[in-house]
Protein backbone atom coordinates (compact mmCIF):
# COMPACT_ATOMS: atom_id res chain seq x y z
CA UNK A 1 0.00 0.00 0.00
CA UNK A 2 3.36 2.47 -0.02
CA UNK A 3 2.93 5.40 -2.25
CA UNK A 4 5.79 8.08 -3.56
CA UNK A 5 5.12 11.29 -1.72
CA UNK A 6 4.80 13.80 -4.21
CA UNK A 7 5.24 17.07 -1.97
CA UNK A 8 5.70 19.50 -5.20
CA UNK A 9 2.69 18.15 -6.96
CA UNK A 10 0.55 18.99 -3.67
CA UNK A 11 1.94 22.56 -3.19
CA UNK A 12 0.54 23.26 -6.41
CA UNK A 13 -2.47 21.81 -6.71
CA UNK A 14 -2.88 23.83 -3.59
CA UNK A 15 -2.01 26.68 -5.28
CA UNK A 16 -3.30 26.56 -8.50
CA UNK A 17 -6.63 24.67 -8.12
CA UNK A 18 -9.94 25.43 -5.61
CA UNK A 19 -11.06 22.52 -5.09
CA UNK A 20 -10.26 19.78 -2.55
CA UNK A 21 -6.74 18.37 -2.57
CA UNK A 22 -5.79 15.31 -0.43
CA UNK A 23 -2.19 13.85 0.16
CA UNK A 24 -3.01 12.89 3.75
CA UNK A 25 -3.36 9.08 4.29
CA UNK A 26 -6.48 8.64 5.27
CA UNK A 27 -7.85 10.61 2.53
CA UNK A 28 -5.76 8.36 0.18
CA UNK A 29 -6.43 5.34 1.83
CA UNK A 30 -10.19 6.18 0.94
CA UNK A 31 -9.32 6.00 -2.64
CA UNK A 32 -7.35 3.01 -2.88
CA UNK A 33 -10.25 0.97 -2.78
CA UNK A 34 -13.35 0.55 -4.95
CA UNK A 35 -16.37 -2.09 -5.19
CA UNK A 36 -13.42 -4.45 -6.50
CA UNK A 37 -10.78 -6.72 -4.16
CA UNK A 38 -7.73 -4.87 -5.19
CA UNK A 39 -6.18 -1.99 -3.14
CA UNK A 40 -4.13 0.38 -4.42
CA UNK A 41 -2.46 3.54 -2.92
CA UNK A 42 -2.50 6.90 -4.64
CA UNK A 43 -0.16 9.55 -4.91
CA UNK A 44 -3.01 12.09 -3.86
CA UNK A 45 -6.68 13.03 -4.71
CA UNK A 46 -7.46 15.99 -6.25
CA UNK A 47 -11.45 17.40 -6.62
CA UNK A 48 -11.69 19.95 -9.09
CA UNK A 49 -14.60 21.99 -9.43
CA UNK A 50 -14.47 22.80 -13.34
CA UNK A 51 -13.39 21.07 -16.05
CA UNK A 52 -10.75 23.45 -16.41
CA UNK A 53 -9.31 22.78 -12.98
CA UNK A 54 -9.39 19.29 -14.29
CA UNK A 55 -7.35 19.79 -16.89
CA UNK A 56 -4.85 22.33 -15.00
CA UNK A 57 -4.22 19.36 -12.37
CA UNK A 58 -3.81 17.00 -15.35
CA UNK A 59 -1.06 19.56 -16.59
CA UNK A 60 0.91 20.03 -13.29
CA UNK A 61 0.51 15.76 -12.85
CA UNK A 62 2.58 15.80 -16.15
CA UNK A 63 4.97 18.53 -15.29
CA UNK A 64 5.69 16.61 -11.61
CA UNK A 65 5.84 13.67 -13.25
CA UNK A 66 2.64 11.43 -11.83
CA UNK A 67 0.30 9.40 -13.74
CA UNK A 68 -3.05 10.29 -13.79
CA UNK A 69 -6.15 8.19 -12.76
CA UNK A 70 -9.85 9.58 -13.22
CA UNK A 71 -12.43 8.68 -10.69
CA UNK A 72 -16.51 8.59 -10.60
CA UNK A 73 -18.22 6.54 -8.45
CA UNK A 74 -16.30 3.66 -7.63
CA UNK A 75 -18.03 1.16 -8.24
CA UNK A 76 -15.79 -0.95 -10.86
CA UNK A 77 -15.48 -4.48 -9.82
CA UNK A 78 -11.89 -4.95 -11.42
CA UNK A 79 -9.48 -2.38 -10.17
CA UNK A 80 -10.24 0.25 -12.40
CA UNK A 81 -10.02 3.21 -10.34
CA UNK A 82 -6.98 1.91 -8.40
CA UNK A 83 -3.49 3.23 -9.13
CA UNK A 84 -0.37 5.05 -8.03
CA UNK A 85 -1.39 7.92 -9.51
CA UNK A 86 -3.29 11.44 -9.20
CA UNK A 87 -6.87 10.71 -8.56
CA UNK A 88 -9.08 13.51 -10.64
CA UNK A 89 -12.24 13.07 -8.67
CA UNK A 90 -15.02 13.88 -11.23
CA UNK A 91 -18.18 12.92 -9.19
CA UNK A 92 -18.44 16.07 -6.34
CA UNK A 93 -18.11 18.60 -8.94
CA UNK A 94 -18.72 17.71 -12.87
CA UNK A 95 -21.82 16.67 -12.49
CA UNK A 96 -23.75 19.07 -15.33
CA UNK A 97 -26.23 18.62 -18.00
CA UNK A 98 -24.98 20.74 -20.55
CA UNK A 99 -26.35 20.72 -23.38
CA UNK A 100 -29.99 18.37 -23.85
CA UNK A 101 -31.81 18.61 -27.63
CA UNK A 102 -35.40 17.10 -26.15
CA UNK A 103 -36.43 16.58 -30.50
CA UNK A 104 -33.14 15.13 -31.14
CA UNK A 105 -32.99 12.90 -28.42
CA UNK A 106 -29.21 13.77 -27.36
CA UNK A 107 -27.67 15.31 -24.38
CA UNK A 108 -24.17 16.68 -23.48
CA UNK A 109 -22.98 15.92 -19.88
CA UNK A 110 -20.07 15.92 -17.58
CA UNK A 111 -17.83 13.00 -16.82
CA UNK A 112 -19.63 12.90 -13.17
CA UNK A 113 -23.09 13.17 -13.37
CA UNK A 114 -24.70 9.95 -11.93
CA UNK A 115 -26.96 7.82 -14.15
CA UNK A 116 -29.77 8.12 -11.52
CA UNK A 117 -29.84 11.66 -11.20
CA UNK A 118 -29.10 12.09 -14.99
CA UNK A 119 -32.52 10.32 -15.93
CA UNK A 120 -34.03 12.08 -12.70
CA UNK A 121 -33.51 15.10 -15.00
CA UNK A 122 -34.43 13.84 -17.97
CA UNK A 123 -37.44 12.22 -16.95
CA UNK A 124 -39.63 15.06 -17.43
CA UNK A 125 -38.90 15.60 -21.01
CA UNK A 126 -40.33 11.59 -21.66
CA UNK A 127 -36.39 10.38 -22.54
CA UNK A 128 -34.21 8.25 -20.15
CA UNK A 129 -30.30 6.74 -20.84
CA UNK A 130 -30.93 3.23 -20.81
CA UNK A 131 -28.03 1.75 -19.80
CA UNK A 132 -29.43 1.02 -17.07
CA UNK A 133 -26.26 -0.88 -14.89
CA UNK A 134 -26.87 -2.03 -11.39
CA UNK A 135 -25.14 0.82 -9.95
CA UNK A 136 -26.69 3.01 -11.34
CA UNK A 137 -27.41 5.22 -8.28
CA UNK A 138 -23.74 5.72 -7.84
CA UNK A 139 -22.08 4.97 -11.52
CA UNK A 140 -21.49 7.76 -13.26
CA UNK A 141 -21.46 8.47 -17.03
CA UNK A 142 -17.51 8.74 -17.53
CA UNK A 143 -16.87 5.52 -15.47
CA UNK A 144 -19.77 3.99 -17.36
CA UNK A 145 -18.54 5.22 -20.59
CA UNK A 146 -14.69 4.20 -19.80
CA UNK A 147 -15.93 0.29 -18.88
CA UNK A 148 -18.32 0.25 -21.79
CA UNK A 149 -21.14 -0.46 -19.43
CA UNK A 150 -23.61 -2.20 -20.57
CA UNK A 151 -27.18 -3.09 -18.46
CA UNK A 152 -30.07 -5.34 -17.87
CA UNK A 153 -31.86 -4.36 -21.01
CA UNK A 154 -28.55 -4.29 -23.12
CA UNK A 155 -30.47 -6.86 -25.30
CA UNK A 156 -32.35 -3.77 -26.98
CA UNK A 157 -30.50 -0.98 -26.09
CA UNK A 158 -26.76 -2.01 -26.33
CA UNK A 159 -24.20 -0.66 -24.46
CA UNK A 160 -22.53 2.59 -23.61
CA UNK A 161 -20.46 2.30 -27.59
CA UNK A 162 -23.98 2.10 -28.99
CA UNK A 163 -25.12 5.16 -27.10
CA UNK A 164 -22.04 6.84 -27.13
CA UNK A 165 -22.34 9.66 -29.85
CA UNK A 166 -18.95 11.59 -29.33
CA UNK A 167 -16.97 12.80 -26.53
CA UNK A 168 -14.50 16.21 -25.43
CA UNK A 169 -11.51 14.76 -23.96
CA UNK A 170 -7.97 16.06 -23.21
CA UNK A 171 -4.85 14.02 -23.82
CA UNK A 172 -1.88 13.22 -21.99
CA UNK A 173 -0.14 15.66 -23.31
CA UNK A 174 -2.73 17.91 -22.72
CA UNK A 175 -4.51 18.63 -25.86
CA UNK A 176 -8.16 19.08 -26.29
CA UNK A 177 -9.69 17.15 -29.48
CA UNK A 178 -13.01 16.34 -30.33
CA UNK A 179 -13.58 12.44 -31.04
CA UNK A 180 -16.79 11.72 -33.04
CA UNK A 181 -18.40 10.11 -36.04
CA UNK A 182 -16.12 10.58 -39.39
CA UNK A 183 -15.63 9.93 -42.89
CA UNK A 184 -12.79 7.92 -44.19
CA UNK A 185 -11.18 10.78 -45.67
CA UNK A 186 -11.24 12.36 -42.34
CA UNK A 187 -12.70 16.20 -43.72
CA UNK A 188 -14.47 16.63 -40.67
CA UNK A 189 -10.88 17.18 -39.04
CA UNK A 190 -9.46 20.45 -39.60
CA UNK A 191 -5.90 20.56 -41.32
CA UNK A 192 -4.41 22.39 -38.24
CA UNK A 193 -5.66 19.67 -35.97
CA UNK A 194 -3.28 18.11 -34.03
CA UNK A 195 -6.25 15.24 -33.78
CA UNK A 196 -5.67 15.09 -37.88
CA UNK A 197 -2.58 13.22 -37.35
CA UNK A 198 -3.36 11.13 -34.53
CA UNK A 199 -6.84 9.84 -36.67
CA UNK A 200 -4.93 9.23 -40.16
CA UNK A 201 -2.84 6.74 -37.98
CA UNK A 202 -5.89 4.94 -35.87
CA UNK A 203 -7.34 4.77 -39.12
CA UNK A 204 -4.15 3.37 -40.86
CA UNK A 205 -3.93 1.20 -37.90
CA UNK A 206 -7.23 -0.51 -38.31
CA UNK A 207 -6.81 -0.99 -41.93
CA UNK A 208 -3.13 -2.58 -41.25
CA UNK A 209 -4.78 -4.76 -38.67
CA UNK A 210 -8.19 -5.44 -40.70
CA UNK A 211 -7.67 -8.71 -40.90
CA UNK A 212 -6.37 -10.29 -37.87
CA UNK A 213 -9.02 -7.90 -35.96
CA UNK A 214 -11.78 -10.17 -37.49
CA UNK A 215 -10.33 -13.33 -37.22
CA UNK A 216 -9.28 -13.12 -33.65
CA UNK A 217 -12.07 -10.79 -32.55
CA UNK A 218 -14.74 -12.42 -30.45
CA UNK A 219 -18.04 -11.90 -31.95
CA UNK A 220 -19.86 -11.01 -28.50
CA UNK A 221 -21.99 -8.38 -27.81
CA UNK A 222 -20.21 -6.81 -24.64
CA UNK A 223 -16.09 -7.11 -25.02
CA UNK A 224 -14.19 -5.48 -22.49
CA UNK A 225 -10.35 -7.31 -22.93
CA UNK A 226 -8.51 -4.97 -24.50
CA UNK A 227 -9.46 -1.81 -26.99
CA UNK A 228 -11.83 -1.32 -29.16
CA UNK A 229 -10.03 -1.77 -32.36
CA UNK A 230 -13.02 -3.06 -34.51
CA UNK A 231 -14.28 0.11 -34.37
CA UNK A 232 -11.43 1.29 -37.00
CA UNK A 233 -12.09 -0.92 -39.45
CA UNK A 234 -12.49 -0.01 -43.27
CA UNK A 235 -16.40 -0.43 -44.37
CA UNK A 236 -17.77 0.25 -41.27
CA UNK A 237 -18.97 3.76 -39.43
CA UNK A 238 -16.31 5.49 -38.40
CA UNK A 239 -16.88 6.85 -34.88
CA UNK A 240 -13.22 7.82 -32.77
CA UNK A 241 -15.42 7.93 -29.52
CA UNK A 242 -16.15 4.58 -29.31
CA UNK A 243 -12.39 3.71 -29.56
CA UNK A 244 -12.11 5.80 -25.96
CA UNK A 245 -15.14 3.79 -24.76
CA UNK A 246 -13.87 1.33 -22.72
CA UNK A 247 -10.66 2.12 -22.77
CA UNK A 248 -11.03 2.57 -18.75
CA UNK A 249 -9.19 6.37 -18.94
CA UNK A 250 -6.08 4.90 -20.04
CA UNK A 251 -6.22 7.14 -23.21
CA UNK A 252 -7.97 10.78 -22.65
CA UNK A 253 -9.62 12.01 -19.81
CA UNK A 254 -13.44 13.31 -20.96
CA UNK A 255 -14.38 16.42 -20.36
CA UNK A 256 -17.82 16.38 -22.33
CA UNK A 257 -19.85 13.17 -23.21
CA UNK A 258 -22.64 13.41 -25.83
CA UNK A 259 -25.24 10.89 -25.27
CA UNK A 260 -28.11 8.88 -27.42
CA UNK A 261 -31.58 9.25 -25.32
CA UNK A 262 -34.42 7.31 -26.09
CA UNK A 263 -38.30 7.62 -24.65
CA UNK A 264 -39.29 6.13 -21.60
CA UNK A 265 -40.32 2.69 -20.82
CA UNK A 266 -43.79 2.36 -21.04
CA UNK A 267 -46.41 -0.42 -19.91
CA UNK A 268 -43.93 -3.20 -19.39
CA UNK A 269 -44.64 -7.27 -18.86
CA UNK A 270 -42.51 -9.44 -16.92
CA UNK A 271 -42.56 -13.22 -16.78
CA UNK A 272 -40.39 -15.11 -13.81
CA UNK A 273 -39.41 -18.89 -15.73
CA UNK A 274 -38.55 -21.15 -13.03
CA UNK A 275 -36.15 -23.96 -13.32
CA UNK A 276 -35.34 -26.71 -11.28
CA UNK A 277 -31.58 -26.35 -12.50
CA UNK A 278 -28.86 -23.47 -12.75
CA UNK A 279 -27.65 -25.03 -16.03
CA UNK A 280 -31.28 -25.76 -18.00
CA UNK A 281 -31.73 -21.88 -17.16
CA UNK A 282 -28.53 -20.70 -18.72
CA UNK A 283 -29.33 -23.17 -21.90
CA UNK A 284 -32.53 -21.78 -22.02
CA UNK A 285 -32.13 -18.29 -22.47
CA UNK A 286 -30.65 -18.88 -25.95
CA UNK A 287 -34.42 -19.98 -26.71
CA UNK A 288 -35.94 -17.30 -24.41
CA UNK A 289 -34.14 -14.32 -26.48
CA UNK A 290 -35.74 -15.02 -29.67
CA UNK A 291 -38.68 -13.66 -28.71
CA UNK A 292 -37.32 -10.37 -28.76
CA UNK A 293 -37.57 -9.28 -24.73
CA UNK A 294 -36.01 -6.46 -23.60
CA UNK A 295 -34.07 -7.97 -20.67
CA UNK A 296 -33.39 -11.64 -19.62
CA UNK A 297 -31.87 -11.24 -16.16
CA UNK A 298 -30.74 -14.24 -14.03
CA UNK A 299 -31.73 -14.85 -10.33
CA UNK A 300 -30.24 -18.09 -8.77
CA UNK A 301 -30.99 -19.61 -5.74
CA UNK A 302 -28.05 -18.12 -3.58
CA UNK A 303 -29.73 -14.49 -4.49
CA UNK A 304 -32.61 -15.58 -3.87
CA UNK A 305 -31.59 -17.18 -0.15
CA UNK A 306 -29.76 -14.15 0.43
CA UNK A 307 -32.69 -11.87 -0.11
CA UNK A 308 -35.18 -14.12 1.77
CA UNK A 309 -32.85 -13.49 4.57
CA UNK A 310 -34.16 -9.86 4.42
CA UNK A 311 -36.93 -9.23 6.08
CA UNK A 312 -37.85 -6.09 3.52
CA UNK A 313 -37.39 -8.27 0.72
CA UNK A 314 -39.78 -11.24 1.53
CA UNK A 315 -42.67 -10.18 0.69
CA UNK A 316 -42.13 -9.37 -2.34
CA UNK A 317 -40.23 -12.70 -3.07
CA UNK A 318 -43.30 -14.51 -1.93
CA UNK A 319 -45.28 -12.60 -4.90
CA UNK A 320 -43.57 -13.59 -7.98
CA UNK A 321 -41.16 -16.97 -6.27
CA UNK A 322 -43.31 -20.48 -6.85
CA UNK A 323 -41.34 -23.24 -4.88
CA UNK A 324 -37.41 -23.32 -4.70
CA UNK A 325 -35.94 -22.53 -8.12
CA UNK A 326 -32.86 -23.58 -8.48
CA UNK A 327 -32.81 -19.79 -10.87
CA UNK A 328 -35.16 -17.91 -12.40
CA UNK A 329 -34.92 -15.84 -15.77
CA UNK A 330 -36.76 -12.23 -14.84
CA UNK A 331 -37.95 -12.18 -19.53
CA UNK A 332 -38.81 -8.17 -20.01
CA UNK A 333 -41.31 -7.32 -22.49
CA UNK A 334 -41.79 -3.46 -23.52
CA UNK A 335 -44.52 -3.22 -26.36
CA UNK A 336 -47.53 -2.15 -26.30
CA UNK A 337 -50.08 -3.59 -23.68
CA UNK A 338 -52.12 -6.48 -26.88
CA UNK A 339 -47.87 -7.39 -27.60
CA UNK A 340 -46.95 -7.87 -24.28
CA UNK A 341 -50.01 -10.05 -23.55
CA UNK A 342 -48.78 -11.94 -26.56
CA UNK A 343 -45.52 -12.41 -25.84
CA UNK A 344 -46.01 -13.49 -22.81
CA UNK A 345 -48.58 -16.08 -24.21
CA UNK A 346 -45.47 -16.96 -26.30
CA UNK A 347 -42.89 -17.39 -23.78
CA UNK A 348 -45.53 -20.31 -21.43
CA UNK A 349 -45.16 -22.31 -24.73
CA UNK A 350 -41.90 -21.74 -25.25
CA UNK A 351 -41.54 -23.18 -21.74
CA UNK A 352 -43.84 -25.96 -22.31
CA UNK A 353 -41.77 -26.64 -25.69
CA UNK A 354 -38.17 -27.05 -23.88
CA UNK A 355 -39.99 -29.35 -21.73
CA UNK A 356 -40.29 -27.47 -18.52
CA UNK A 357 -44.00 -27.69 -16.25
CA UNK A 358 -44.73 -27.32 -12.98
CA UNK A 359 -46.01 -31.24 -12.61
CA UNK A 360 -42.33 -32.02 -13.66
CA UNK A 361 -38.90 -33.14 -10.96
CA UNK A 362 -35.91 -32.80 -11.60
CA UNK A 363 -34.49 -30.24 -13.75
CA UNK A 364 -37.03 -30.06 -15.81
CA UNK A 365 -39.22 -28.57 -13.05
CA UNK A 366 -40.31 -25.25 -13.70
CA UNK A 367 -43.29 -22.81 -15.63
CA UNK A 368 -43.98 -18.69 -15.62
CA UNK A 369 -45.22 -16.89 -12.99
CA UNK A 370 -46.98 -13.49 -14.88
CA UNK A 371 -46.10 -10.35 -13.25
CA UNK A 372 -47.51 -7.16 -14.69
CA UNK A 373 -48.17 -4.80 -11.90
CA UNK A 374 -46.30 -2.09 -12.23
CA UNK A 375 -45.24 -1.89 -8.43
CA UNK A 376 -44.17 -5.12 -7.86
CA UNK A 377 -42.14 -4.83 -10.90
CA UNK A 378 -40.00 -2.40 -9.22
CA UNK A 379 -40.14 -3.63 -6.08
CA UNK A 380 -38.16 -7.31 -8.10
CA UNK A 381 -36.00 -4.61 -9.64
CA UNK A 382 -34.99 -3.41 -5.81
CA UNK A 383 -34.52 -6.36 -4.68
Amino acid sequence: MAARLMPGLERRLRAETTGDVLFDRFSRGRYATDASVYQMMPVGVVVPRSVDEAERAIALAREEGARVLPRGGGTSQCGQTLNDALVVDCSKHLTRILDLDVAGRRCVVEPGIVLDELNRQLKPHGLWFPVDVSTASRATIGGMAGNNSCGGRSLRYGTMRDNVISLDAVLADGTPAHFGAVSPNLHEIETGSPLLPLAQDLLALGAREADEVAARFPKVQRRVGGYNLDALLPGKPLNLAHLLVGSEGTLAFSTRIELKLWPVLGKRALGACHFGSFYEAMDAAQHLVKLKPIAVELVDSTLLALASDIAMFRPTLHQFVRGTPEAILLVEFAESEEENALRLERLHQLMGDLGFGWDRAGAKWGGVVDVLNPALQAAIADV
